[in-house]
């Protein structure tokens, strides 16, 4: 049995944010997920962008919280990696479809490699960062 290591304890430096991702840093501080909503169309976006990736036009975007609850679509186990995460391999990466049809990539914990598939009901699971924000990574949704 492989053991499967939590990118948990390793450090992380806050992300820069730009005009147009502050919203969603800033919801994170209370571990609310928001994403940009084209109301326009109907449809939400991530990551973050100064326009719509629907229509190119910026009027129509609008924050929206959501649960952050969804499946996995695809994983990979990390076998070999980067500074910092070198030397705390294995790890997983998966690409997250939520409910709201927008596909987020994420660290997932608090996941052993037995519990791990394609269609795995997720939730989201916060990680803080030094300046008071989080870190969206997801966890299994066993509740």
């Amino acid at each position: 049995m492989t053991a499967i290591n939590d990118t948990l304890h390793i450090t992380r430096e806050p992300p820069k944010w730009r005009t147009h991702s502050k919203p969603f840093w800033d919801a994170t501080r209370e571990k609310k997920l928001i994403l940009q909503y084209d109301k326009e169309v109907g449809k939400y976006q991530f990551f973050p962008r100064p326009t719509s990736i629907f229509t190119g036009k910026r009027r129509n975007l609008e924050w929206r919280e959501v649960s952050g609850k969804g499946e996995v679509y695809s994983f990979t186990v990390v076998h070999r990696a980067r500074p910092p995460f070198q030397g705390h391999e294995p790890f997983f990466i998966a690409v997250v479809r939520l409910k709201e049809d927008v596909q987020v990539m994420g660290n997932m914990v608090n996941c052993s490699l037995e519990q791990m598939k394609v269609g795995l009901p997720v939730k989201p699971y916060w990680a803080p960062l030094s300046n008071g924000t989080h870190l969206l990574m997801f966890e299994p949704d066993v509740g």
